[in-house]
Formats: structure tokens, sequence, C-alpha cells
């Protein structure tokens, strides 16, 4: 079973708000960039990645939580992170009975995850190279010597 079969699952067992929520949720991720993948962790979460992870889902009892691997470290102009705010790394959306989701804000805010996680990719991309280059450089002049 793929992860998005799984995702679908969990989301067929939800069949109160919670599940119309998760799904909800889900189709603002996936509208975001075409290029997002499911997966499936932690013995039972839908988690959203692209260059990295960007959010893991999760339905509680009284909530479904959406949280952003590294949403302290991303602009969120329409405030919807609600939960998780004296975090170094994590946020949080909170998504309570009679909650809407804001499509637009959510699809932003995945959009910034993932162009923070292009940066943090290339930044280590950028870095691998340069210590490369530095072994190499070392390399030569102890062969050269």
């Amino acid at each position: 079973m793929t992860p998005s079969d799984q995702i679908d699952q969990l989301i067929a067992k939800l069949t109160d708000w919670r599940g119309k929520t998760l799904a909800s949720i889900r189709k603002s991720i996936l509208a975001a960039d075409p290029e997002i993948a499911e997966e499936w962790k932690w013995m039972g979460s839908p988690v959203w990645s692209r260059h990295g992870m960007i959010a893991v889902g999760n339905a509680h009892k009284e909530k479904v939580k959406l949280t952003f691997s590294h949403g302290a470290s991303l602009k969120d102009p329409d405030k919807l992170f609600n939960a998780g705010l004296d975090g170094k790394v994590w946020r949080a959306i909170d998504f309570f009975a009679g909650d809407a989701v804001n499509e637009r804000a959510l699809k932003n805010l995945i959009r910034a995850a993932i162009d923070f996680n292009q940066a943090k990719l290339t930044k280590k991309k950028a870095s691998a190279a340069t210590h490369a280059k530095a072994s190499k450089s070392k390399t030569t002049r102890r062969t050269s010597s």
C-alpha cells in the first residue's frame, strides 16, 4: 500500500469533522506544488515533503494538528500558526471543529516551507562543494610537495 493509499484510508476512518478537515488540508497542500510527495511515518502519520519535510498531520481527539518541521523559520503573514509558538524549530496549526481551512494562506505557507527547504539544500550543496575543493587542494599540495 502506498503512503497516499494509507492517507486515504486514515481520512476514511475519520468519519467526523476531523476526516473532512484533514482531507481539506491535504488538498491545499497538494495543490500548492505538484511535486510534493506524500509519506507515511511514525506508525501512522501523514507527512508531506519536497526537498525535505514540510509538515506532518495528526488527528487528535479534539483537533487536527498540522506541524511544520521548520515553522519557526517561516514568515506567517496570515497568522496561521497557533500552536508551538515558543518552539525554536517547529510551529503548528491546530484546527478545531468548525474551523475553516484558509486554502490561500495555507498554500502560501506550504510554498514558503518548500522555499526554505530548497535554500537549505542549496546551502548544504554549496558547503559540500567548498569542502570538497578544500580537501582536493590539500591533497594536491601534499602530493606535489
